[in-house]
């Protein structure tokens, strides 16, 4: 019996805050960071064959699943936490082991990773400004392509994979 192959994954981690660096510093520029309070890091990867028709499904799972617990211990969305949203391109996750070296020969061609990364940034953004009880809550996002580091202080040992 073969299993299909995924053609995109996400890895969704709950934080108390996280800081990302979006552009490293230069010789006349500070680095710059986007930050989050509570919330919800989305690591993000695209392999080949994804394309358009995953977003939505993506965007969705990100934000709905019920991950966030709320002061009495129920598990709600990110959305109705309400919480910030970090997302996060990931390429690496697209890695398979190959004796002892990561081979990433499944990855989406950089182009067509970066159109739709920038269209699940956008549509994530679009849910939880047209969420009521998530409305005030920030939607940021890494650099699709560059070299990130991250600073997070995480809400338990809660990293949750899912493919497509």
């Amino acid at each position: 019996m073969t299993t299909a192959q995924p053609n995109a994954r996400i890895v969704l981690q709950q934080c108390l805050s996280a800081k990302l660096m979006v552009q490293p510093a230069t010789e006349d520029e500070d680095a710059k960071y986007v930050h989050i309070e509570r919330g919800l890091v989305v690591y993000v990867c695209f392999l080949q064959g994804a394309n358009m028709d995953y977003i939505e499904k993506m965007v969705k799972a990100a934000l709905n699943t019920r991950l966030s617990s709320t002061e009495n211990g129920k598990l709600v969305s990110i959305l109705d936490l309400p919480g910030d949203v970090l997302i996060i391109p990931q390429a690496t996750l697209g890695g398979n082991l190959k004796g002892k070296v990561m081979q990433y020969h499944r990855n989406i061609k950089k182009e067509e990773g970066e159109t739709l990364y920038q269209a699940f940034v956008d549509l994530c953004a679009q849910t939880v400004q047209g969420h009521e009880t998530a409305r005030q809550c920030s939607v940021k996002a890494g650099t699709y392509g560059n070299r990130q580091v991250l600073s997070m202080d995480t809400n338990g040992p809660f990293t949750h994979l899912i493919e497509f």
